[in-house]
């Protein structure tokens, strides 16, 4: 896989939690300090849950990604509503949340690095006609959690084995 930045080795709960006791050191009632707990609550909804299945150490960083990428995409609805009903600041608010949160979230893959984990899929896969397509994708969605997007990803896959 690519190189791991300084950033990737910290676990994505402890940037969370990191960076919520800083939002609230600053502004205890700023839109920050607020998306955060939000996302607290919600963190330690999963872990309670994930608990009732065995999982003793809570719910683990994909879950987590998961859950920030729910979020991100609830919002993105709730300002396009705003916006059709003219609450344009209510809309602004969801957009700043969405910016606090994808803070949070794994840069998707893109440009060279995407070609470069396409090859690195094809290869170990030993891919060679496009019915492929579906394994590789899996692969990539597996080895690079949250940073696939399907429709430049799926398009590179294809141009990799054609």
């Amino acid at each position: 896989m690519g190189s791991i930045t300084q950033i990737e080795k910290i676990g994505l709960r402890e940037r969370l939690v990191n960076a919520l006791a800083e939002a609230e050191s600053k502004d205890p009632a700023g839109a920050e300090a607020q998306t955060l707990r939000l996302v607290k609550c919600a963190m330690t909804d999963r872990d309670v849950m994930a608990r009732g299945r065995g999982e003793c150490g809570g719910c683990v960083d994909t879950e987590l990604l998961n859950l920030l990428q729910t979020m991100v995409s609830q919002r993105e609805v709730s300002a396009a509503e705003y916006d059709d009903a003219g609450r344009i600041a209510d809309a602004e608010r969801e957009r700043q949340e969405i910016e606090i949160l994808a803070a949070f979230l794994p840069k998707p893959l893109n440009g060279d690095a995407l070609e470069t984990a396409v090859n690195e899929v094809v290869d170990d896969l030993q891919a060679s006609k496009l019915k492929d397509v579906g394994r590789c994708m899996s692969a990539l969605r597996e080895r690079y959690p949250g940073r696939i997007e399907c429709s430049s990803a799926g398009k590179a896959v294809r141009e990799a084995l054609s």
